[in-house]
């Protein structure tokens, strides 16, 4: 049977710059993929990698190629394995699909019930299909991943109010300031995070919102829809001076804001209080700021504390998700033990075939009196009777109940009409 093997690090192993180390970019995932796609020891691939996790789900073709993929990870990414070994989790079989439909479904998130992973997982698929690196395995684990987070999210009270980083990055904000009525923010980067703290925000009232983007078409978009302003992403330095809060998630991949561009910017705002919220992997915003006075950097690890008091309130949901989560992964087993019964009962049906026609020629060769017409009627009533002979024990496997163990069952069938040694022969 095949085996599903998950290798990854997320924020409950690894601090935040060993998960700047370890994220694949898009790029990079499509070249990563290619290279396992042309490996003959995997048969399907799929890379998932965020702020808060790198994932690799694989399928191998044979034994588990967990050192490998790990000596994988090392070139790719550049870094010693010992840099990075003992924050990996390794997930097989049941392990493995369990852990990926709780990712998908947020309750392995950092905020639970966070709504943009389901649709970070969905792109992850996209990829991989795109570049032909999933196939018949992977792609029905990810249909039924799919399935069960929104099942959770339909039928749980986890997505209620629901929360996520920008959300957190928006209360801590709040606990800074107390009141953000009278405070300006400037949003560096327009995707869907940013869109999430601007609605957060929104909702507490804040004087201004001025957005930032490379792409100045994003931000005008973006500022247009909560009436802000956007900015070139050239302007964020001279910009500091008019705001209160920044919160960062480009995806660039060196920092967008520096240590001297704030001291600068500091001096011209009189060192008032700037607060940064660094919500991006790799980070946008120099931690070295900190030791500038008035100014206080925050990442996606500051935010564990708010986290977890929205974990505990949601606990309850949580296990009537878990519950839900662990039926579909009995579901999703019972169809892999299927996929192994299917070989066995084609190989006794050519193996019945085989036997009927080989003692059917025998007999007709010594009956030459026979007209065609009776030969065909033998050979029907012989193939019937081999169809007839093993159509309930086909039944039977065919037939799985939920408490039988089906690889006990098959291993009969196969000794019982010595499948094996017929297929070698």
């Amino acid at each position: 049977m095949a085996k599903i093997i998950l290798i990854g690090a997320n924020h409950k192993t690894a601090p935040v710059a060993l998960r700047e180390k370890l994220s694949f970019s898009s790029e990079e995932t499509i070249a990563a993929l290619e290279i396992l796609k042309q490996d003959k020891d995997i048969k399907e691939s799929l890379i998932f990698s965020t702020c808060n996790r790198t994932e690799i789900l694989y399928i191998p073709e044979k034994g588990d190629q967990v050192d490998k993929i790990i000596e994988f990870i090392s070139r790719q990414k550049k870094i010693d394995i010992s840099e990075f070994k003992s924050s990996l989790y390794v997930y097989k079989e049941d392990e493995a699909i369990l852990h990926l439909f709780k990712v998908a479904s947020s309750l392995d998130s950092m905020v639970v019930g966070e709504p943009q992973i389901l649709g970070q997982v969905k792109q992850a698929y996209r990829v991989a299909v795109s570049n032909n690196a999933s196939g018949v395995l992977l792609n029905r684990m990810m249909h039924k991943t799919f399935n069960i987070a929104k099942k959770v999210r339909k039928e749980t009270g986890i997505g209620d109010n629901a929360v996520s980083i920008s959300y957190a990055a928006t209360e801590l904000a709040n606990k800074i300031f107390s009141d953000l009525s009278q405070k300006s923010v400037m949003l560096l980067g327009a995707g869907e995070m940013a869109e999430l703290a601007v609605e957060h925000l929104i909702s507490n009232n804040v004087r201004q919102i001025i957005v930032a983007n490379r792409t100045f078409k994003k931000a005008v978009d973006l500022a247009g829809k909560f009436n802000g302003k956007a900015v070139k992403f050239e302007e964020r330095e001279d910009t500091l001076q008019d705001v209160d809060i920044i919160i960062s998630s480009t995806g660039a991949t060196d920092y967008v804001l520096t240590e001297t561009q704030v001291k600068k910017a500091m001096k011209k705002r009189h060192h008032n209080t700037l607060f940064f919220i660094d919500i991006a992997v790799p980070r946008d915003i120099d931690p070295k700021i900190n030791n500038i006075s008035n100014a206080y950097v925050y990442d996606i690890d500051d935010l564990k504390n708010i986290v977890e008091s929205n974990i505990e309130q949601r606990g309850k949901e949580t296990v009537k998700a878990e519950r839900y989560i662990e039926e579909a992964v009995v579901k999703f087993r019972k169809w892999l033990e299927s996929l192994a019964i299917v070989p066995t009962i084609k190989a006794l049906n050519e193996k019945m075939s085989s036997i009927v026609d080989i003692e059917c020629k025998k007999t007709l060769s010594n009956l030459k009196h026979l007209s065609q017409e009776d030969i065909n009627a033998i050979k029907r009533m012989t193939q019937a009777i081999a169809t007839r002979t093993i159509h309930d024990p086909i039944l039977f496997l065919r037939n799985t109940g939920d408490h039988r163990d089906d690889s006990l069952y098959l291993n009969v069938t196969r000794q019982l009409f010595n499948i094996d040694k017929s297929e070698k022969e």
